[in-house]
């Protein structure tokens, strides 16, 4: 009889069933399922055996849990993010570490065209104004200023130029925008062709740019790189969007931007110490910078397609390593 393969999950019970429609891809695995924060003498207690994890995007991996699972092959986060996993100590004891790097990049796109339109089109004004009977005075109020305007219009500036932001600039060229991005690495010519997109060094993007979406990770170089200069640098007007990372943005600098009239507004995602509480400060903004704010809970990349992809691109690289191959989404290689 052969042995089933050993499974630990760090997370949230029932994804595998939900996300991987064929239950004979993972049939033959013994699955342990500990929820995200278990301490790590409680994983062992139950997982010292695992040879193969899969772990929330958010989940802790330490060096020291790692360095304890003497049988462990591949770590895999079920979302793009991993800079919760030790990937050095994973590396030292040749255990790969693994993404689904790519597996939200449509869903999170469609969410930042969403958040851009939103702005462009005042829906937060326009809702409540709807609820509270005044729908033809707002109606009539734009038609006389000639204000709402098509996103075709709109020249967008991608700050990164990865997977999602690759995927926005495909759906903005439907639209008829004009794209520029701004890159630490310019694509080639060929790539610049592909997504009908345009190079522009940073401090010019923001400048010529309409709308600014951000589509970087958190790292020590970007952690609120939206700060007071970088928004002063943008044009007066511009909407900024934030469907990456809370982190990215000086949400002091942001407010005070909205209400001096520099900036039109913001499309954000996703903002700092999540989960958002009541009385977090962007939400105590008053009114008149409050209504130029549109909000989502952090939902971009969480379709179901999304979890999908990443399941198959995880069941994959766990039968590569089975199969004594290198994976396909590494990102600690050591060969």
């Amino acid at each position: 009889m052969k042995q089933s393969k050993k499974l630990l999950v760090i997370g949230r019970e029932g994804l595998i069933e939900r996300y991987t429609p064929d239950s004979s891809v993972y049939a033959g695995y013994e699955v342990t399922c500990v929820p995200v924060g278990t301490p790590e003498a409680d994983i062992l207690a139950v997982g010292k055996d695992a040879e193969y994890m899969i772990c929330d995007a958010i989940a802790k991996v330490s060096g020291s849990l790692i360095r304890q699972l003497p049988n462990l092959k591949i770590i895999h986060s079920n979302g793009v993010a991993f800079n919760q996993i030790d990937v050095e100590a994973a590396k030292e004891q040749k255990i790969y570490v693994c993404n689904c790097k790519g597996m939200n990049a449509v869903a999170v796109a469609e969410q930042a065209v969403l958040l851009m339109t939103g702005l462009l089109r005042g829906v937060v004004t326009g809702d409540q104004a709807l609820r509270n009977g005044r729908q033809i005075q707002v109606k009539e109020g734009y038609m006389a200023a000639g204000s709402l305007r098509e996103l075709g219009e709109c020249t967008v500036g991608l700050v990164g130029f990865g997977d999602i932001a690759r995927a926005t600039a495909r759906l903005l060229g439907a639209y008829g925008a004009t794209v520029y991005y701004y890159d630490m690495f310019r694509g080639t010519a060929g790539v610049e062709r592909e997504y009908g997109v345009e190079y522009r060094e940073l401090d010019q993007l923001l400048a010529l740019s309409d709308i600014v979406s951000l589509h970087v990770p958190v790292t020590k170089d970007t952690q609120n790189m939206a700060d007071a200069a970088f928004l002063a640098k943008m044009k007066k007007g511009a909407f900024l969007i934030n469907t990456a990372r809370g982190e990215l943005v000086d949400e002091a600098a942001l407010l005070e931007g909205i209400r001096s009239g520099h900036i039109a507004g913001a499309g954000l995602d996703t903002i700092t110490a999540e989960p958002v509480a009541a009385d977090h400060p962007v939400l105590m903004a008053e009114p008149e910078v409050e209504e130029k704010i549109l909000f989502s809970c952090h939902i971009g990349g969480i379709t179901g397609a999304s979890f999908c992809r990443g399941y198959e691109m995880i069941w994959a690289d766990f039968a590569k390593v089975a199969a004594g191959e290198k994976p396909g989404h590494v990102v600690n290689a050591w060969e």
